[in-house]
């Protein structure tokens, strides 16, 4: 499939975290965060935009040419840890909800879920406009960074959040890491592994 893409930067902001928005705004985990449909309207946005600015800061984003889809990413040295990562889900609380516990609780859950010992990228999101879903963008912004990976030998991790595109990782090489994260009352995410490839 060919599919222009390039790296988003400062100038794309409203443009990503509107994509992200919209992709994840009805997805169990922010129903689960967000329980109540009107409040989640408002303040969805908020949370894809901290996202956004951690990945910004810290990784880079894909961007399909046309605007239609991104993938956020990060590169995890080997032996990065999860301290500190409680106060990154306390801090982004804060700014995102204060009230609301969940939004700290799903960060703190994934972190002790995330593997450590070893170097790899982390696909932190990966959103599709719901109009233009199953027409193999995902698969497409992700094919670069993980032929990279297979290149370098370098593994490649991310939590599916559905079922639908738990299955497209699989696809895709990934495989579930064999300990689900249980959201109390909510939804399962499922970590996911890939190996390089050769």
């Amino acid at each position: 499939m060919g599919v222009a893409i390039r790296k988003a930067g400062r100038g794309d902001r409203e443009l990503i975290v509107r994509l992200l928005d919209e992709a994840f705004r009805d997805d169990p985990v922010s129903g689960w965060i967000f329980p109540d449909e009107t409040y989640r309207r408002g303040t969805h946005p908020k949370l894809m935009a901290a996202f956004l600015d951690i990945v910004l800061a810290e990784g880079w984003v894909d961007v399909t040419e046309d605007g239609t889809a991104c993938a956020l990413w990060l590169s995890v040295p080997a032996g990065a840890g999860h301290e500190g990562e409680g106060d990154d889900a306390a801090l982004l609380r804060e700014a995102v909800d204060p009230g609301n516990e969940r939004v700290e609780l799903v960060g703190r859950l994934t972190n002790a879920a995330h593997p450590t010992d070893r170097a790899h990228a982390y696909l932190w999101m990966i959103a599709v406009e719901p109009g233009r879903q199953g027409e193999g963008l995902g698969s497409a912004l992700m094919q670069p960074v993980l032929d990279r990976c297979d290149r370098e030998g370098l593994p490649a991790y991310l939590e599916a959040s559905s079922a639908r595109s738990r299955a497209l990782y699989e696809r895709l090489g990934f495989a579930f890491t064999g300990r689900a994260v249980e959201l109390p009352d909510g939804p399962l995410m499922w970590p996911m592994w890939r190996d390089p490839q050769s």
